[in-house]
């Protein structure tokens, strides 16, 4: 039975779930308000293990929210994902951000909590911020197979005409969907945050199938490149 620890860092959540066979026994995640996740990620993981009276060394592999998100954000979660790796000779499990936040959606409509009134003609639009207008998203029906490509996308008011024009319902969700509310008004949006409990079912069947990444070499999925910028404030006046 496989025993696999979950971190999801890549937006404004920290987030660490212990799951066992697939199903999640702990849960430690902060709220919206922009913890350190440099400081909250050890303590989640050293709370979760504790109790359920586990030393790390017990754990079958680590799974890790590979992006995209926050470029800070996803290089905490990975950074510390691969030292566990490495320190306890475990493999390492990457999942896609967008598919695990979808996971949660179909998890919490099965459970009753969000709508959906036609599975077979409905599509799920995850999406995590991207500042301004932009969101990161990418289409998913609700079997969670992907139908596109991830993107940035810069929302408008046209933005999946194509998916209304073929007479599907949309179900946006996620840190990014309230950009939705006045420019899609044909959307459904749900209240779905990004969480390590999204990874578990999906870490476990990338487990059972060996789809293990490189320790060495895995990067998270930034799909941007991090831009640096420089404060006014420190800039002196000549």
């Amino acid at each position: 039975m496989a025993k696999i620890l979950s971190i999801e860092t890549g937006t404004d959540i920290c987030s660490v779930a212990l799951a066992e066979n697939g199903e999640l026994i702990s849960l430690r995640e902060s709220g919206s308000d922009r913890p350190a996740h440099a400081n909250k990620l050890g303590q989640y993981i050293d709370e979760v293990l504790r109790e359920n009276d586990m030393d790390a060394d017990e754990l079958d592999a680590v799974a890790v929210g590979g992006g995209p998100g926050s470029y800070t954000g996803l290089r905490i979660g990975v950074s510390t994902a691969k030292g566990m790796c490495y320190a306890l000779g475990r493999p390492l499990i990457a999942v896609d951000s967008l598919q695990a936040l979808a996971n949660i959606a179909m998890e919490e409509y099965e459970a009753g909590i969000v709508e959906i009134d036609d599975p077979s003609r409905t599509l799920l639009a995850p999406m995590i911020d991207a500042r301004r207008m932009e969101v990161y998203t990418r289409l998913f029906d609700t079997a969670l197979m992907p139908q596109g490509e991830t993107c940035a996308h810069v929302l408008t008011a046209e933005s999946f005409s194509d998916v209304f024009a073929a007479g599907r319902e949309l179900l946006v969700f996620g840190n990014g969907a309230s950009k939705c509310l006045d420019v899609l008004p044909r959307a459904r949006f749900a209240r779905v945050s990004s969480s390590a409990r999204g990874l578990v079912s999906l870490a476990e069947t990338a487990f059972r199938a060996n789809d293990f990444v490189d320790v060495a070499y895995y990067e998270p999925y930034y799909l941007k490149d991090f831009v640096v910028t420089q404060s006014k404030r420190n800039v002196l006046s000549v």
